[in-house]
């Protein structure tokens, strides 16, 4: 069969798109059962930087209103959960049109909307897995949710959106890209998106331009609000975003999946064309 040929669009019928969903569903979770070190590296790197943030670093922080640092960095790393999102979805869309999987798929009668859906359905029911587990983790270094049981759910409600929206960005990156190499090394971008953000450190310390730049990253919203909901210390700044971070979260969701959702479907139903 041609490597570009596409097999005609499928009708949209609800029973349809939930039966290729579920497929693509657990063709993803078969893959994290045979490279169970996918998992273990995503839960070992927010682990890593409790302790290399939260004790080393630690004790030369300064946290807003002298509260515990630990509690002020715990947000930030839930966060790091949410944006690692896109590494292992970009990687794994770039694998598979460099491998023809893509093209395989698109000739076979399915939900091309199914198909991208399962796959970032089975990423978030992993990363409930790794967000509880790192919160099992915080717990035993001291974070403590101090609000209440309904605002801890709604923050992690908006993390697990959060993620939700980044696997969707990086399916689209993927896709584009279409070289597992290449979009490996775009991961490395990954790192000042999560550094120049409050997670590890109050902004207010940063030059001015900078600061703005971090105060306007979707990251900032994102753990500012969590911040705000577990009522742990927070430095809430001067911006939009970090005054209002829960509709500023859910903006910038909305945002990012209005736009990169439809065109990562459009990216794989007409690749290679």
């Amino acid at each position: 069969m041609a490597a570009g040929y596409a097999a005609p669009p499928v009708p949209s019928a609800p029973g349809r798109l939930l039966s290729d969903t579920w497929s693509a569903m657990l063709r993803v979770l078969l893959a994290y059962r045979r490279s169970p070190g996918i998992l273990a590296a995503s839960l070992a790197v927010p682990v890593v930087m409790v302790v290399v943030f939260g004790y080393v670093f630690g004790s030369a922080m300064r946290v807003p209103g002298g509260g515990n640092y630990r509690e002020f960095l715990m947000p930030g790393l839930f966060a790091m959960v949410a944006v690692n999102g896109m590494t292992p979805t970009m990687i794994g869309a770039a694998r598979d049109v460099g491998r023809g999987v893509t093209d395989r798929l698109r000739s076979m009668p399915l939900s091309r909307t199914g198909l991208l859906l399962g796959q970032t359905l089975a990423d978030l029911l992993v990363s409930t897995v790794v967000l509880a587990l790192v919160a099992v983790v915080g717990l035993a270094v001291g974070w403590r949710i101090r609000g209440g049981l309904a605002d801890a759910a709604e923050a992690f409600a908006l993390l697990l959106l959060f993620r939700f929206v980044m696997t969707w960005v990086g399916t689209l990156v993927g896709l584009a890209v279409g070289k597992e190499e290449t979009a490996g090394q775009l991961a490395v971008l990954l790192f000042p998106l999560a550094m120049v953000t409050n997670a590890y450190v109050p902004t207010a310390g940063m030059p001015g331009w900078l600061r703005t730049i971090a105060d306007w990253n979707p990251v900032s919203a994102v753990v500012q609000a969590c911040r705000e909901l577990f009522g742990n210390p927070s430095e809430p700044g001067p911006a939009w975003p970090t005054q209002h971070a829960v509709p500023a979260t859910l903006l910038w969701c909305a945002v990012l999946l209005a736009l990169c959702g439809p065109l990562a479907v459009r990216k794989f139903a007409t690749h290679g064309r």
